[in-house]
This record gives C-alpha cells, structure tokens and sequence, in this order.
C-alpha cells in the first residue's frame, strides 16, 4: 500500500499563526493577515517591515540649529544691491556675467549672482529668486551649518556662470541667483538620498523648475545646469568628508576651495573662446 505524501499546510501569518493568508508582504514575501497588512505603494507590507523602514529612514536633522542667518543675509544683500541697480541703472552693467569680460574680469562670475531684473519697480525675478532661497534655506542652513551653505550658493553662483560660458552664447548677459539656488537644492538633493520620500518630492519639485528654463525664453537653463550639477558635487564632497575621523573641516574647506578655482579658470577658458568667437565673425 502506497503512502499519501503530507498535504502542504496553508500559509498563516507570522504574528498570528492561527489565522491563513495567503497575501504575501512586497517587501519580506510572508504571509500577511488583514490587521498586519499595511498599504504600500505596490501591493500591502507587513507592520514588521513598515516599522523598519521608518527606523532606516534618515531625516535632515538640525545639526546646527539656530536662525539661518545666512540665508536672511544673502536674501538682504541681493535687496539691497537691487535698490542700488534702480537708482543707478549702469551699476548692473558693471558687474553682471558677460563671458567675453570673463578673462580680465572674473569677478562677474559671482557678482552676477546678486543682480536682479530692475526694469520694473516690483521685480518678479527677485522676489521668486529670494522666496526660493527662504524656503531652501530654512531646511539646508541648520542641516549643513552657515559656513556651509553660504560656500554651496556662492559656488554654484559661479557654476551657473561658468556653465553659462560653455553652453551659452558668447553675446549672453546674465544676471540672478537662479545658479547659487539651484547649487543649495542640488545639496540638498544629496543630503535626502537615503530618505527617499522627501528624496522624490525636492526631485521633482527641482525638475519642474528645471524645466521652466528650457520652456520659457529669457530664462538661463545654463546656469540652472552648472548650479545643480556644482550643488550636487559639494553634497557628495560634504557627505564624504563628514566620514573623515580627523580633520573633517579641513578636508571640505580644501575640497570646497579647489572646486571654486577650478570653476574660475574654466570660466576664464571658456571666456577665451567666446571672445575668439566673436572675433573671428
């Protein structure tokens, strides 16, 4: 007389072995009764996982907390030189980006990044440009410290320029923040890497408004280019030398330096071969 192989027992529920499921958790695959499941993007989770993820889950904590006196002094400083363009009309030829001056006047690389369209008496470039930087800096400043963040919108101020010197044409005037803001949410894109779900909204939030710059005529897309991309190598310098046992200041003030000057003398280069450019027509 043959012998019955065992009939397979049904799958029950870790937490509750007296009760038969057969969902499966997306995250672990075990079994999940209806009071442990929990709505997932895709399909439901198990309590036990859920709790784990919000373990792992890494928020931008306020390392440094205190008023962001940094963004309150960038966001005055650009006030304060836009009353200066409205009372002297030339001041904003002086000093925003023309790449040809670039070699001789480098120094537009980064004063630009103060300058605003004065046309107007109320200036919607302004007032976008310094409420994008309130609401960025109140999140980045206490994450990352005042010294920090200040080096991140004046780096990238001179990313956006120098990018602009590459992509642009050599004839482009530019003048805004757009490059130092767009630096900070490149930052801040790398500090919320392992928090996924604020990871995606700044992600979106920044493609949209990259976007609007290829969209719109009269908008720098360069410069939002060179910021992002100089915003997200300073993130990484940060991060790494934040895993530096000794000399952790040091090793990001160093990196910090060497990332500036090579943007100035790549934007002095690309300043070169603009003027080249526009001689040779």
């Amino acid at each position: 007389m043959s012998q019955q192989p065992p009939l397979p027992q049904p799958p029950v529920c870790p937490r509750h072995p007296d009760r038969v499921s057969y969902v499966s958790c997306q995250r672990c695959g075990r079994p999940v009764c209806p009071e442990c499941q929990r709505q997932a993007p895709v399909g439901v989770q198990c309590v036990d996982c859920v709790a784990q993820q919000r373990q792992a889950a890494r928020t931008v904590r306020q390392v440094h907390p205190g008023r962001p006196t940094a963004t309150y002094g960038i966001i005055a400083v650009c006030v304060a030189v836009f009353v200066v363009q409205l009372a002297f009309p030339r001041f904003t030829m002086w000093f925003l980006d023309f790449t040809p001056y670039l070699p001789e006047q480098p120094y537009r690389m980064l004063t630009a990044g103060f300058l605003h369209d004065s046309s107007r008496l109320v200036s919607m470039h302004l007032i976008l440009n310094m409420a994008s930087l309130y609401f960025l800096g109140r999140v980045l400043e206490p994450a990352i410290g005042h010294a920090r963040f200040l080096g991140v919108f004046l780096i990238g101020v001179i990313g956006g320029s120098v990018a602009v010197g590459f992509l642009g044409s050599p004839q482009d005037t530019v003048l805004g923040a757009s490059g130092g803001i767009f630096a900070l949410g490149g930052a801040l894109l790398v500090l919320l890497r392992r928090d996924r779900q604020n990871l995606i909204a700044m992600a979106v939030i920044l493609g949209i408004n990259l976007a609007y710059g290829f969209i719109v005529s009269g908008v720098s897309w360069q410069a939002h280019v060179g910021g992002i991309v100089t915003g997200v190598l300073l993130g990484l310098l940060y991060s790494a030398g934040a895993r530096v046992q000794r000399h952790t200041g040091a090793v990001q003030l160093v990196g910090s330096l060497v990332l500036a000057a090579a943007l100035v003398v790549a934007g002095i280069y690309a300043g070169n071969l603009a003027t080249a450019a526009l001689l040779a027509r």
